[in-house]
């Protein structure tokens, strides 16, 4: 049998239970393996449980969301990720009853991000997506052999089947794109750090605080449970064992009763079961049994080792030593919870309570300009829009920053209800756009994309203009610049840039289409200010949207003049526009302009005096091209006259992205 050896893998969702015990065993066993950590923190995550790990050189970890596709892109570019092992999803069953379109994006649409990230990037040698036994449905009680890996799924409640439909996207990818994709199905996990919404710590903490143990319904029901170490055990095997194109179960024959399991806690805490267990209403689909087949796992070289007894008393001892692990979980202990959500991130704490810092974690980019920024009354309340985007991204730590009130807007763009819903929710001052397609990886990918572009483009924006003046809220609209194109009136050069009232001129692009359709219609809204971004740039020189970033990575890169937005000076320029209700049409850039060939020559200068490049012509880079690009400069004399300390593109460029990441 084939043993397939990583070199770096991306461990999702690793703050929580099984991950977690995953990652800390990989970390351990493997120091050659670099183990990068991706978690948002969630309400049943905890960065106490990656303890063990904390001062592993080979352990990184990163807060984020798996639906971010910028950030997923970033991460398995920038950390040559290999191996991804996916647990990231919302998992409790009563949770989903309730909020089940939370669970329809985490597990969903979030395991699609991930998917398509592997499909860009190509270099993903093995997908490990993280299942459950609930996609098979409930087993006959009468049924003597449990399910196989190629029995059908029959999901009953929301959560199963959201994971049923992520391992339809995992499948397809697999066999559409050759995604090297292994899928696993697995019992109920039980252990140290579990989230008390689980059955086993719920009813551990119940006793310890004197509290009756709540049994849905009669109490009948059958379930199967594995110890956390020998679940990280399976993972270990599987990563290095397992088939691609294969799902695994991962389980155990040895089945007990839910009033069973309830009358084994009390036993080893000497309550009596008689009067500490109550019957309480079932919930509203409770499968009666999950069985499975393990035999294939077992062909591989796992078994499990953990004997139950001897599994539940290490359980109840780590959760006696460790009674307060997750702070005030009362919710999470009610008969039937519904979705926690916990104020604020965990963090890893030391034995004094003390929270030292996480080794590895890579530096947020956050501008550092405050000369834009006046303090803000505590009267203003920003809404933001393009919460995984790069600009909406950094908005919203620029507010974190300088303690500016703000939320991210949850509706999509072209639903006007949800915006409206929005609105009325979080009763905003101004509204930030920052959403907007501007193509994967880049502008061509709109060529093949039209309704799409058009839809958040077009529809999108236009709508959530509207539904601001309805509100008579001020909307700042991140538009773009490459809507131009050097003419003959603002000939290459001649250092006569096109202004704010000038018509566009270049719709060489879909992309670039869109924009300037879209603009013309926003010139008929009083209360839209529309910031024309042009080749962004910031001192995250790891952001895969950062110009610098992409001509320093292409293997031949024209040389004309352009300009350009500094991110780290303009953002905070963008917060004192809208608290100064500036409105109509700006040029967001720097003064003047810079030819890609010197800010190559700044680069090799500041971070690598090996860098070497080569330049094509405009002629023969349209041959690699799609669609064609904007090249233009703009005249920011306006944006000057309002701020007099924005500098020329060439000094912002050394002051804020190549002083900061020079390498002495």
């Amino acid at each position: 049998m084939a043993t397939y050896t990583p070199k770096n893998i991306l461990i999702t969702g690793a703050a929580g239970f099984i991950a977690s015990h995953v990652a800390n065993r990989l970390i351990q066993n493997y120091p050659g393996y670099k183990i990068v950590v991706l978690d948002k923190l969630d309400y049943c995550s905890n960065l106490k449980n990656l303890l063990p790990s904390q001062s592993s050189p080979n352990f990184k970890f990163v807060k984020g969301d798996i639906a971010s596709a910028d950030l997923v892109n970033y991460l398995l570019v920038a950390e040559s990720i290999d191996t991804i092992m996916h647990f990231a999803a919302q998992t409790h069953v009563d949770n989903s009853f309730g909020n089940s379109f939370e669970f329809t994006k985490n597990n969903i649409y979030g395991t699609h991000v991930l998917l398509e990230a592997c499909k860009v990037t190509g270099q993903i040698r093995r997908f490990i997506h993280v299942s459950t036994d609930e996609v098979y449905g409930e087993t006959d009680e009468d049924a003597v052999v449990g399910n196989h890996e190629a029995s059908q799924l029959l999901p009953t409640n929301p959560y199963s089947a959201t994971k049923a439909g992520a391992e339809m996207l995992v499948m397809a990818y697999g066999r559409s794109y050759g995604l090297p994709v292994i899928t696993t199905r697995g019992n109920n996990v039980y252990g140290p750090n579990q989230f008390p919404e689980k059955l086993i710590p719920k009813f551990i903490l119940l006793v310890m605080r004197g509290k009756t143990l709540p049994i849905h319904g009669d109490g009948s029901n059958v379930r199967s449970y594995l110890y956390c170490e020998d679940v990280a055990e399976a993972f270990e095997v599987i990563l290095h064992k397992g088939e691609v194109g294969h799902v695994y179960n991962v389980g155990t024959k040895k089945e007990r009763r839910v009033i069973d399991v309830a009358k084994d806690i009390c036993k080893l805490f000497s309550m009596d079961p008689e009067t500490n267990i109550q019957c309480v209403e079932n919930r509203p689909f409770n499968d009666q049994r999950y069985f499975l087949d393990d035999q294939k796992l077992k062909n591989v070289g796992w078994s499990e080792r953990t004997i139950w007894e001897e599994g539940l008393k290490k359980t109840i001892a780590w959760y006696t030593k460790n009674p307060e692990w997750w702070g005030d979980v009362a919710g999470a202990l009610l008969p039937h919870p519904r979705m926690l959500m916990m104020p604020g991130s965990r963090h890893f704490e030391s034995e004094d309570g003390k929270v030292p810092s996480v080794s590895n974690t890579p530096r947020m980019i956050v501008p550092t300009s405050k000369s834009f920024i006046s303090p803000l009354k505590p009267s203003f309340k920003f809404l933001i829009y393009g919460r995984t985007g790069w600009i909406g991204g950094i908005l919203g730590q620029l507010c974190e920053k300088h303690g500016i009130p703000f939320e991210y807007g949850r509706g999509r763009l072209e639903n006007r209800a949800s915006l409206m819903a929005d609105i009325q929710n979080i009763k905003p001052t101004h509204v930030f756009s920052a959403a907007g397609v501007t193509g994967r990886p880049n502008v061509d990918w709109c060529e093949s994309h039209k309704t799409e572009t058009i839809r958040t483009n077009v529809v999108g924006t236009l709508t959530l203009a509207d539904v601001c003046r309805q509100h008579e809220l001020l909307m700042m609209n991140f538009a773009t610049g490459c809507i131009f194109e050097y003419d003959a009136a603002h000939p290459q050069g001649s250092g006569i840039g096109f202004k704010e009232e000038d018509k566009p001129n270049f719709i060489g692009s879909f992309y670039s289409k869109t924009k300037a359709m879209v603009e013309e219609l926003l010139r008929e809204y009083d209360n839209v200010c529309a910031l024309r971004v042009q080749m962004p740039i910031s001192s995250d020189l790891n952001n895969p949207r950062n110009f610098i970033t992409k001509i320093s990575r292409y293997n031949k890169v024209v040389n004309i003049p352009n300009s350009m937005t500094i991110l780290d000076e303009l953002l905070p320029i963008s917060i004192e526009m809208a608290k100064r209700n500036l409105r109509g049409i700006w040029n967001f850039t720097n003064p003047g302009v810079v030819r890609h060939n010197e800010i190559l020559e700044m680069y090799k200068t500041y971070i690598d005096p090996n860098f070497q490049w080569t330049n094509f012509t405009l002629e023969e880079q349209a041959k690699v091209i799609v669609a064609p690009r904007s090249n233009n400069e703009m005249d920011a004399s306006k944006l000057k006259k309002e701020f007099p300390e924005l500098l020329p593109i060439k000094e912002s460029l050394i002051k804020y992205v190549f002083e900061p990441n020079k390498r002495t």
